[in-house]
């Protein structure tokens, strides 16, 4: 992967040169911007937490295999690191709202195509399919944020995060219920989402020509130098592979990636395993994917004011020890204690983007890094829901599986101890 189609996004406008500042938008075209990011943020979770609480089922009718069954919850990971590094090449040719667009057609017709799989490897692909749509999408929504919204990329960020949580949460409470509603059937409970994914393509068809809102490169503190570093043509490349704080990062961030993937593709099997209905199980998937819509604002906030991050990192990393000793203790007495002490390590996730950016001085710095960690981080995750599946598979219960879960949280400290600490990318060079 090459590191600089993420820090060279705004040089391939064609239709002005790279100081002429992008035409200003009209009001009411900023707003169907806001209405379809919002949109796109709901559809970037429920193709992986719709299936968790009706993976048995699917399972079931389609007889696939433990280790199937966790290849399908590294999936998303997987897709993740492979269609995600084409989104900027992509978005420079085509424009970023094109490339969401096909993004959430991709989406759709995944989703919907799911449901008529006959076979293991039909509903695979199928899978694969949304989720690539997913990993563009996903990719491009803070391009999108800056682009049209530089003046209030906070705001706007916030927005897109709650949406995100919105929609994941959503879709592992309310699956359940409403398969039963619509008779019972897991395919017509997972093909509905194709719905509202559908729903979201329509503001970006008015957005998919417009190549006129990118992403500039703007200093990611006030420091003349740093500005010449980040957008001068003649800047050296950082060699991100040689720092310890860019691996620390990377392999923060693929821990916590690996944590939840596996708690989106599993957690619910557990609970169903120990007696807990299907439909509670969905709502208790719900709960941990609901916590991060007040901490992905606070978490932040809060890191950005500390030093060195590292406390957090270990604050979160215990949260997820406890909650995976209780799972294998008492799952079914203490699952909704469970679910919230997983909701909050989970959000490990917005702690890394908050540590990516304050571990770099430039703008091209932070992008490097994001890139690294990231494309790194999704790399590191896959084999993590696998070997979770073969475990529970071969043993034939939870034990060694949470015994792995709660281990992967040791490193996932250490890492984050690493990467918390107050220093730069720059520092390192």
């Amino acid at each position: 992967m090459s590191h600089d189609d993420l820090a060279t996004l705004d040089t391939a406008a064609p239709a002005r040169r790279d100081h002429e500042p992008p035409p200003a938008p009209s009001p009411w075209r900023r707003r169907i911007v806001v209405v379809g990011l919002l949109l796109a943020a709901l559809n970037l979770r429920p193709a992986v937490t719709s299936l968790g609480p009706l993976l048995k089922e699917v399972r079931d009718d389609l007889g696939m295999s433990g280790t199937i069954a966790g290849l399908l919850t590294s999936m998303p990971a997987a897709c993740f690191a492979v269609f995600g590094v084409t989104a900027p090449r992509l978005a420079r040719r085509f424009g970023p709202g094109a490339v969401v667009c096909t993004g959430l057609a991709a989406i759709a017709t995944g989703l919907a195509l799911r449901p008529f799989a006959g076979g293991t490897v039909a509903f695979l692909c199928a899978s694969a399919l949304g989720l690539a749509g997913i990993a563009v999408s996903n990719i491009l929504m803070p391009v999108i944020v800056k682009g049209w919204f530089p003046d209030r990329v906070g705001t706007m960020t916030g927005l897109y995060s709650m949406g995100l949580s919105l929609g994941t949460a959503s879709a592992a409470a309310i699956t359940v219920p409403m398969t039963d509603a619509l008779g019972g059937s897991w395919r017509a409970g997972l093909g509905v989402w194709a719905v509202l994914a559908g729903v979201a393509m329509l503001p970006w068809l008015f957005l998919a020509r417009d190549r006129d809102h990118r992403p500039s490169e703007q200093p990611a503190a006030p420091d003349p130098a740093a500005d010449r570093s980040a957008s001068g043509p003649a800047a050296p490349a950082i060699r991100i592979t040689r720092s310890p704080t860019a691996w620390a990062m990377a392999v923060f961030f693929g821990l916590q990636s690996t944590a939840a993937y596996i708690t989106m593709g599993w957690m619910p099997q557990i609970f169903r395993d120990a007696g807990v209905s299907a439909s509670t199980s969905g709502v208790l998937l719900a709960v941990t994917m609901a916590m991060g819509v007040p901490l992905a604002f606070v978490l932040p906030r809060t890191a950005a004011r500390l030093r060195n991050q590292g406390v957090l990192a270990v604050v979160l990393g215990v949260c997820g020890l406890i909650g995976y000793v209780g799972l294998w203790l008492a799952p079914a007495g203490g699952a909704w204690v469970w679910a919230v002490l997983l909701g909050v390590a989970n959000c490990a996730f917005p702690l890394a983007l908050t540590m990516i950016s304050m571990r770099a001085r430039t703008s091209a710095g932070v992008v490097r890094l994001s890139a690294f960690a990231q494309s790194t981080g999704y790399l590191l995750s896959i084999p993590g829901p696998l070997l979770v599946g073969t475990l529970y598979q071969h043993s034939g219960g939870w034990g060694p599986p949470l015994a792995l879960m709660a281990g992967l949280m040791v490193p996932q400290i250490v890492t984050g101890l690493i990467a918390g600490r107050d220093r730069t990318l720059e520092d390192e060079m």
